[in-house]
């Protein structure tokens, strides 16, 4: 696929558990994002990987990291592509939020502004007061801006820090 085609997208992603056959969390993302690459976008960019503490009852500390890729997807679309991901990897989406879990994959903004629909919000609700998301954003999109705010992913970063 060609980078110029179609949305970007920057999708944050977080594990905090081993895969069998697969390793720890950093192996976990390292593997996930080989595996969208395969799929339908294009990984234009990548954060490094940071480890952070959880968000939430979880005791295990998390492996973060962010992509932006290009992709003919609309935001609906690549929804799915991310849950059927995060399933390969091993997710079950039930139980409390903020467990522990093997792959977690969201949007984060889209080139196109804002969505929103009863399963999708972008930009994603609560990124701005996330720095394990700002920090690995900010890192490979530092111009980008927030529709709503109008500041940008290195500002936003910088002041959740």
């Amino acid at each position: 696929m060609s980078e110029a085609s179609g949305h970007r997208y920057i999708v944050a992603l977080g594990s905090n558990m081993r895969l069998s056959g697969v390793g720890g969390p950093r192996a976990v993302l390292d593997a996930a994002i080989e595996s969208l690459a395969d799929s339908e976008m294009d990984v234009l960019a990548r954060s490094p990987t940071i480890a952070t503490v959880p968000v939430g009852p979880s005791q295990r500390r998390y492996a973060n990291a962010a992509i932006l890729v290009a992709s003919p997807l609309s935001p609906p679309d690549m929804l799915v592509l991310l849950q059927t991901a995060e399933r390969e990897f091993g997710r079950k989406r039930r139980g409390q939020r903020w467990r522990a879990r093997t792959l977690d994959l969201d949007v984060v903004l889209w080139s196109g502004g804002i969505w929103g629909s009863p399963d999708l919000a972008i930009p994603h609700p609560t990124f701005r007061e996330r720095p394990f998301v700002l920090t690995p954003a900010a890192h490979i999109a530092p111009s980008w801006r927030d529709p709503l705010t109008g500041l940008t992913l290195r500002q936003l970063a910088a002041r959740a820090t």
